[in-house]
């Protein structure tokens, strides 16, 4: 159960980082932050509750991975829809995208 909990927390917190990396310039200071900074949190929570074991490695590099992926999409899906102008914080544009659609909703007085 650790182990289910440990990789959906390392996936999410790669998730938030891979939406900012998706709206940095490649290369730049933001972008390498945006990569390595969620490294010694993914560390530092198996370590925590899991202790360290080699067999696990491999599961953590491709939930990394997936989670870095998944954001940078979710940044440009957002982005490639038109509805707002992306910026680097996932929870944030989320929220501003709840607002737009609400919105949108032509209500019974409209026609």
């Amino acid at each position: 159960m650790k182990v289910v909990l440990v990789t959906a927390i390392v996936f999410l917190v790669n998730l938030v980082f891979g939406y900012w990396r998706a709206g940095t310039r490649r290369f730049s200071l933001q972008w390498i932050g945006a990569i390595h900074i969620p490294v010694p949190i993914a560390i530092g929570l198996r370590l925590w509750l899991l202790g360290w074991n080699w067999f696990l490695l491999p599961v953590f590099v491709v939930d990394f991975a997936l989670g870095q992926y998944t954001g940078s999409r979710t940044h440009k899906v957002i982005e490639n829809r038109g509805c707002i102008k992306p910026g680097s914080w996932l929870i944030g544009d989320l929220f501003r995208l709840c607002r737009a659609r609400f919105e949108e909703v032509p209500t019974a007085d409209s026609d």
